[in-house]
């Protein structure tokens, strides 16, 4: 330091080999800048000169030679009317302009969003984001202050901080809900990106570029799973069947039958087992009668269709009927079942029921059909009436 102490600068220049520095002020070491110094300024820097405390001239890239003529607001600071000839003081800072990749960020504490299928839901966001100083002389006053040196650790912070209050900003202006929100979030990075730039431009920086995932709670993602998960199933299920009115009989019997294996479901589950051998064995039974279907992608000779006729009203007999059973819809059941349903208790005269062709439900001793049900058995073989009153 003491040799070169009172030598003069004559090249000014900086060699950045980090790709992370976003300034650096050149080490001048107390010396003095002397009269047509040499100022190297290569592609994506920019000099600055501060004189005493002020921004002076400002310089992009390019090879200069400091005189009064390319510096002409030092000139006026300095007071140099007629050119100098000799040094002078002056702070050179060097800004890289170059954009700086990969910045990652995330949301340090989820954003409630108001959505309409799950209420209020807490989401998490995270990606990354390209950063450059697109204003040398406001990063110079916000930023570097009095700093040498000033690198991407020492504002990361700060942007990730902005990025997450603009991701919230930009979260309540869209008004998607969570879901939505998920769907969308590559074309609402670009919607982030401007919410953030809006928020750094005051340090004199600029945002490139924003990636963002969006991230839910792993109760609805589970719940969105299953619920992919049975579409998929019952569209395979429709593609193979080809019949709308099968795939609800078959629901209907898986209901039935789950129904009926259930542990508690006593002379219940056992009556529902029945009705529904009676169901499935009366469908099988039109679907005989019906014949057989013509086989996809034959030629029609051969096969004979039946003619389509309407479908008669059910016999008295083979009407079924849907029962209140332990507060809850059970059947359809046929006559024959309920029959047994009334024996057991589980059918009275008060049970709510409903048919086809019924408006509403109606207890089970307004109906013409069921009031049969419900009349005195009929005395066994061998044994004499009961005795009439006295």
């Amino acid at each position: 330091m003491d040799m070169i102490r009172g030598e003069f600068v004559d090249i000014i220049e900086w060699l950045d080999e980090t790709n992370t520095t976003l300034a650096w002020r050149f080490p001048r070491y107390e010396n003095e800048i002397k009269n047509g110094a040499e100022l190297i300024v290569r592609e994506g820097q920019q000099a600055i000169f501060v004189y005493r405390g002020q921004i002076a001239d400002t310089y992009g890239p390019g090879h200069y030679t400091l005189t009064t003529e390319n510096m002409p607001i030092m000139s006026t600071l300095q007071g140099w009317r007629h050119g100098f000839n000799s040094p002078f003081r002056s702070e050179v800072y060097y800004i890289n302009t170059r954009p700086v990749t990969d910045l990652r960020w995330g949301t340090p504490q989820p954003v409630t969003v108001r959505d309409p299928d799950f209420r209020m839901v807490q989401i998490r966001a995270n990606g990354t984001t390209i950063v450059e100083v697109i204003d040398a002389p406001t990063f110079l006053r916000q930023v570097i202050g009095t700093e040498s040196v000033v690198d991407m650790e020492q504002i990361t912070e700060m942007i990730r901080r902005n990025i997450a209050l603009a991701f919230s900003d930009m979260v309540m202006a869209s008004g998607l809900g969570a879901i939505d929100l998920q769907g969308r979030q590559v074309e609402l990075s670009d919607k982030l990106r401007e919410f953030v730039a809006q928020r750094v431009q005051s340090f004199g920086l600029g945002i490139d570029a924003v990636t963002m995932t969006i991230s839910l709670p792993e109760e609805i993602q589970q719940a969105m799973t299953r619920g992919v998960a049975r579409g998929l199933e019952e569209s395979s299920f429709l593609n193979n069947v080809g019949d709308l009115n099968r795939y609800t009989q078959a629901r209907a019997a898986d209901a039935m039958l789950a129904a009926a294996q259930n542990e508690g479901g006593g002379v219940a589950g056992a009556a529902m087992q029945a009705g529904l051998g009676v169901v499935l064995g009366g469908q099988m039974a039109g679907t005989a009668q019906g014949g057989f279907a013509q086989p996809q992608g034959y030629p029609q000779q051969g096969y004979q269709q039946a003619p389509q006729q309407a479908a008669p009203p059910p016999l008295p007999s083979l009407q079924v009927f849907h029962i209140e059973l332990n507060g809850q819809a059970a059947g359809p059941y046929p006559l024959d079942q309920l029959r047994s349903f009334v024996s057991s208790g589980h059918l009275t005269r008060e049970t709510n029921v409903w048919a086809e062709g019924m408006a509403g439900w109606a207890v089970a001793a307004s109906v013409p059909a069921l009031q049969t049900l419900f009349a005195a058995p009929p005395p066994l073989p061998g044994n004499p009436p009961p005795l009439p009153p006295r």
